[in-house]
């Protein structure tokens, strides 16, 4: 077996994913043959794998910063949210069926942690290190219980765990004591230390904070990277991330032409993979801003409708908010529009919905002349064709099944006028394609803007992960980062004292040191009493893949989940 690290945070966004790119890239620099993984995932942003399966985009984002092809291994649990309180089941990169969040937390949840053991146990038979990526922050105490990407996953693999902390925000110092405070002395045990993120100014004031931590923690801070500008990486959810960013914060190439060209995405509810406009906001001269009222659309060059899952949803509320007759008006003018995957079904003539809102047949906007069939099977796909006299790469992540009766072809969607339609994401990476579709939009919208020759797209996003790998190589204590992923977390690691609340509601006070929140085991015959040398690590043997895309593990009965029992 490998060695490996769990990388949590004390909040959502307080780092996890770029900190674990940024290892995942500074290893592989180093010669070190690793993957990253992602029990569960819970995002709206997700990729297909070459294999066909569906995870977070961080994942895969996290896989390049590695150097290796992202996996269904990689992240075998994404919940893709449809309400507040309802979410789409993607196990090994199939869906499986729409659960509410308690039938989830209810038990369900730990049926799926015989998957993802054995999926990182697959992970740990083939590279030297896995970097793990936790989800928001270990000390959820009220699920605690069936926690399999957190606390969890790190007890069953035996994995030291790193606790990042945003101390932009402040209070990062009470964030990393609590932390640690409300786990139990079983799970404190493998908490190694910290890792303070996004710091401004001068280290040497920060010291006698850590100092003062580890007398109050016995645990040491591995390092502490400073704010970073522009930094463009996928994560989960966050829509100030991405290489839009990077455009936004740092200093703005001038256009290349006389003109720069404005872009409007509409922020439709449960809006998906908007790094789908990430490709436009790195050329230079290209503005992007994201928009949910209908005055904002006036000076727009271009609008972009994104992915989401809501389709009748989305298009609801572009109804009401106006910017639906806004987008009627621009077509009728010549005015760029361009769907993509949801955008694409709210653009068409009809919607049939039984599997996605179940609201039947309802009227699109009709600017392209196609009907769409929500199926309940998922296309998930990464298609190659040509447009514009161009190569052309994406991928798929749809129900909805487009009958195209008309218009222009365009990417398995069609063209009418200046209004264009397609399922295909991603596909605004292809530079040749990029550069050809922003001379036609610029070209209608009757702008001087020309794009830039060499904007590459694939290098830019190169570029950034190695900005990630430099900030942990230079302001990370790298070696005893090592040390962690080899060898486990420091024997000996004191208590900190309240630990976990009590499981039951007749717990005495004097139980809490060693609350044993029952953390689901490892399966019979998965050994990960440790972490095992290099050496070891060669001599386990390949396993076969964990499950067919369509398995599920048994007890797992999503499909007979109501997804509206709790939406009343």
């Amino acid at each position: 077996m490998s060695g490996g690290l769990l990388v949590a945070g004390t909040t959502s966004d307080a780092g996890k994913s770029v900190v674990t790119a940024g290892i995942c890239r500074w290893l592989v620099r180093r010669g070190v043959k690793v993957a990253p993984f992602k029990a569960q995932n819970m995002s709206l942003n997700s990729f297909v794998t070459r294999e066909g399966a569906e995870i977070g985009r961080a994942q895969a984002m996290q896989a390049q910063a590695a150097r290796v092809e992202p996996t269904a291994l990689m992240n075998p649990v994404l919940l893709k949210p449809g309400s507040d309180r309802s979410s789409q089941v993607v196990l090994m990169g199939k869906p499986v069926g729409e659960m509410s969040a308690r039938g989830y937390h209810g038990g369900r949840q730990e049926a799926l942690l015989g998957t993802v053991v054995e999926c990182l146990k697959q992970l740990r038979s083939t590279y030297d290190a896995v970097i793990c990526e936790g989800a928001g922050s270990p000390a959820e105490i009220n699920l605690r219980r069936t926690d399999i990407v957190n606390m969890g996953i790190a007890r069953a693999a035996r994995f030291p765990v790193l606790v990042v902390g945003d101390i932009d925000r402040g209070g990062v110092f009470a964030s990393f004591f609590g932390t640690t405070a409300l786990l139990s002395a079983e799970d404190q045990s493998l908490v190694a230390g910290y890792l303070v993120n996004k710091f401004r100014g001068d280290v040497s004031l920060l010291e006698p904070g850590l100092d003062m931590l580890y007398g109050l923690t016995g645990r040491r801070t591995y390092g502490v990277l400073p704010y970073a500008h522009g930094l463009g990486i996928d994560e989960e959810d966050g829509l100030r991330v991405s290489l839009r960013g990077a455009v936004r914060e740092s200093v703005v190439a001038p256009p290349h032409g006389e003109d720069v060209l404005r872009v409007a995405v509409c922020a439709v509810p449960l809006m998906s993979n908007f790094t789908d406009v990430d490709a436009l906001a790195a050329e230079p001269g290209v503005v992007v801003r994201f928009v949910d009222r209908a005055d904002e659309l006036a000076d727009a060059d271009l609008v972009i409708v994104p992915g989401t899952r809501g389709t009748v949803k989305a298009l609801a509320w572009l109804r009401e908010r106006g910017l639906a007759d806004a987008l009627v008006r621009r077509a009728a003018e010549g005015r760029p529009v361009l769907g993509i995957c949801g955008g694409f079904q709210v653009l068409g003539e009809r919607i049939e919905d039984e599997v996605e809102s179940r609201a039947g047949v309802v009227d699109g906007l009709g600017l392209l002349p196609v009907r769409i069939r929500f199926d309940r099977a998922k296309t998930l796909a990464r298609p190659v064709g040509s447009a514009l006299g161009e190569p052309v790469e994406g991928y798929e992540i749809h129900h909805g099944v487009a009958d195209v009766r008309g218009g222009e072809p365009f990417l398995d969607g069609c063209r009418v006028g200046a209004v264009w339609g397609t399922h295909w994401h991603g596909s605004l990476e292809s530079d040749g394609f990029r550069r050809r579709f922003l001379e036609e939009v610029a070209q209608a919208a009757g702008r001087r803007f020309v794009p830039a020759p060499d904007t590459r797209f694939g290098v830019l996003r190169e570029e950034q992960l190695d900005r990630l790998g430099d900030l942990v190589e230079e302001h990370a204590d790298t070696e005893a980062l090592w040390r962690l992923i080899e060898g486990g977390a420091p024997v000996g690691l004191p208590f900190v004292p309240p630990g976990a609340p009590p499981l039951g509601a007749g717990a005495s006070s004097e139980s809490r040191g060693a609350a044993p929140d029952p953390a689901p085991q490892a399966p019979e015959g998965l050994d990960f009493a440790r972490p095992k040398t290099q050496r070891e690590a060669g001599e386990s043997q390949g396993l076969e893949f964990a499950g067919s895309a369509g398995s599920r593990p048994a007890g797992l009965d999503i499909d007979d989940v109501d997804v509206n029992e709790e939406a009343s």
